[in-house]
């Protein structure tokens, strides 16, 4: 079976760690000996990852180098975090596994130059501050900050929607000849097509959108989007917090048009995995990265299906629908 698995940067970077290069080597050994013991079991794995803090961090050093050091634009920054996290991750995974095959394939994704988004950024990069004015100094002259759920001050960047990925081709003939790929890092590198060719955009793309579009475009079984939770849950973080074990993708797409999953945290997951779903007949999985073995197997986390494999379910409990729990 072909297994697209995403994994946040902030996974690699803790939220409360600096984002030494030894706290991300200590964070890939953790994930990376789950995906070895993943495609040990014989599937083909094609893994996406996040560069949310990796990418705000790389942003900030050009910023408050530009009098000496000419900046990047962020197209070229996000393939500049594609190859250090692609050498982060096939090393873990080759430490824990000498006998798992690694390789980074940079991967550009095509949006169009009339989203939204352009003229309203909101993916939130980079890390957090208390304070809103020292946010605006580590942003630049050229990015605007905002609240990011309460936890303090971001960098936002432009998100476009994905639309293709461009190498989708060589991505799905590296997966069939049995090694584990990393592609689509950071979203992709945003590109939009001109009449010279594709030429890259001051963007971040939202991985989990991107690894949705990828899945399809490489005919994976399985879309699987780690997070720090083991659930989607309804009511999450309430006395009434349910835990769900399956989500048809009507219920997905209803509870999200409701509001019930944070745009910044887990509505986007609920909504690629409802996409994914949607346009492809198969399976969607939300789970933590310590369960992900688990939830393949299907005894872990919350598995988004296609409508005539409902009802929605919560988790350890007799099958119910979502309005009645």
């Amino acid at each position: 079976m072909r297994i697209v698995v995403a994994i946040g940067g902030n996974a690699i970077i803790a939220e409360h760690e600096r984002g030494t290069w030894a706290e991300q080597r200590a964070n890939a050994a953790v994930i990376a000996g789950q995906l070895a013991a993943l495609k040990r079991t014989g599937h083909e794995l094609v893994l996406t990852h996040g560069n949310g803090p990796q990418v705000g961090a790389l942003h900030v050093q050009h910023a408050r180098a530009g009098e000496e050091v000419p900046a990047l634009p962020f197209d070229a920054l996000v393939a500049m975090t594609q190859g250090q996290l692609g050498y982060l991750l096939q090393t873990a995974i080759e430490e824990a596994d000498p006998g798992v095959r690694t390789a980074t394939i940079l991967t550009r994704v095509r949006v169009e130059d009339d989203d939204p988004s352009f003229s309203h950024p909101t993916k939130p990069i980079g890390r957090f501050f208390d304070d809103e004015a020292e946010a605006r100094r580590a942003a630049g002259q050229t990015l605007t900050v905002a609240p990011d759920a309460g936890r303090g001050w971001r960098t936002v960047v432009p998100s476009p929607r994905p639309h293709e990925i461009v190498e989708f081709e060589q991505i799905a003939a590296v997966a069939r000849s049995g090694a584990l790929v990393i592609a689509a890092g950071g979203g992709g590198i945003p590109v939009v097509r001109r009449s010279t060719g594709l030429t890259g955009a001051e963007a971040v793309i939202d991985k989990d959108r991107a690894s949705a579009v990828l899945a399809r475009a490489v005919d994976a079984s399985l879309l699987v989007m780690l997070t720090g939770v083991e659930c989607v849950a309804l009511d999450f973080g309430t006395r009434w917090q349910r835990d769900m074990a399956r989500l048809t993708a009507s219920d997905a797409e209803r509870l999200l048009a409701e509001g019930e999953f944070p745009p910044g945290s887990m509505g986007p997951k609920v909504e690629s995995a409802a996409r994914f779903v949607r346009e492809t007949g198969s399976t969607a999985i939300v789970t933590s990265a310590e369960r992900v073995l688990d939830a393949v197997n299907g005894v872990a986390g919350t598995r988004v299906v296609p409508d005539a494999e409902g009802p929605s379910a919560t988790a350890w409990s007799s099958p119910t629908s979502v309005a009645a729990a």
